[in-house]
């Protein structure tokens, strides 16, 4: 069924599901290095999720701050206007125990209560039984250390099945607060799982994050499959991280001072980004290299 007189347009959502969950994660302010919809995308191509819906985003967004993009088609000169997308994605996997609608976006500057309304109207067609946002932050948190999951959840046994460490955080929010506030009031069980970035390395890729939030979906599933693409480039991510400090010393020291604050303070609040001395500098030299190192090798 096809709504044209709603943003929320459905164009293919199953009248039955095996108690589907809804797995959400959006670019921007929720989304430190990618990590969030990095892990989304890569679920979503484990499992060949196909699209069933979208929400148009013209009373989301002010396109002065979030711009469309001007595309060429393929290869002729048809140029076509791409839109900030916030889609719906569905899997039937036989392999999985249950069915899982993914929800794939950018996060929206206007009417937020209004568009978590939307998504909770997708879980109630769907009869979804529960939500799981991913997020990721930046924090003072050394690469060298296990990647940090802090998450909250409505539901205390589902919080431990997922493994994540309580978080005390008070202050500004993102949509991802707003839509699990959303939950919470229609009684829909929420998990909102955050992996900890290191702020040094913001600006690329980290898939450590990555890999961390996708390995806590797949247990909470029981389902296995092959993580050797995310694995090695965790490994080369760690081998380019090593080649700056065996060259800047500085850089080193740093991180050795973060990975002793990150193992005292590990069942803890994430600490505020570090004002020591010089951090900022060293901060810009980590992505230089990092950018200069991928464009060497051909990679994003």
């Amino acid at each position: 069924m096809t709504e044209f007189s709603s943003p929320l347009v459905i164009e293919d959502l199953p009248a039955t599901l095996r108690r589907p969950i809804l797995l959400a994660a959006f670019a921007g302010w929720n989304d430190a290095a990618e990590s969030a919809t990095s892990a989304a995308r890569f679920l979503c191509q484990c499992w060949s999720a196909r699209r069933i819906g979208q929400i148009l985003p013209e009373e989301f967004f002010h396109f002065g701050l979030t711009r469309p993009e001007v595309r060429i088609r393929g290869g002729s000169q048809t140029r076509e206007i791409r839109w900030p997308a916030i889609e719906f994605f569905l899997t039937q996997e036989p392999s999985l125990p249950r069915d899982v609608i993914v929800l794939l976006g950018v996060e929206p500057h206007l009417k937020w209560q209004t568009f978590c309304g939307h998504i909770l109207e997708v879980a109630r067609r769907a009869q979804v039984c529960l939500v799981i946002t991913l997020g990721a932050l930046l924090a003072d948190v050394s690469h060298t250390r296990p990647v940090r999951v802090s998450g909250v959840s409505t539901d205390p046994e589902i919080a431990t099945r997922l493994q994540t460490t309580p978080t005390r955080y008070e202050g500004p929010t993102g949509i991802l607060g707003v839509l699990n506030d959303a939950c919470r009031r229609a009684g829909l069980p929420a998990v909102s799982l955050w992996a900890n970035v290191p702020h040094y390395v913001s600006e690329v890729s980290n898939p450590h994050a990555i890999l961390a939030l996708a390995r806590r979906v797949l247990e909470f599933l029981e389902w296995r499959t092959d993580l050797g693409e995310l694995e090695g480039a965790a490994a080369e991510f760690d081998g380019q991280l090593a080649r700056i400090l065996s060259l800047k010393p500085e850089v080193a020291r740093y991180i050795e001072e973060l990975e002793r604050r990150d193992a005292k303070a590990e069942a803890a609040e994430e600490e505020p980004i570090s004002d020591a001395p010089g951090a900022a500098q060293l901060i810009r030299e980590v992505e230089q290299f990092l950018r200069e190192q991928r464009g060497e090798t051909g990679q994003s």
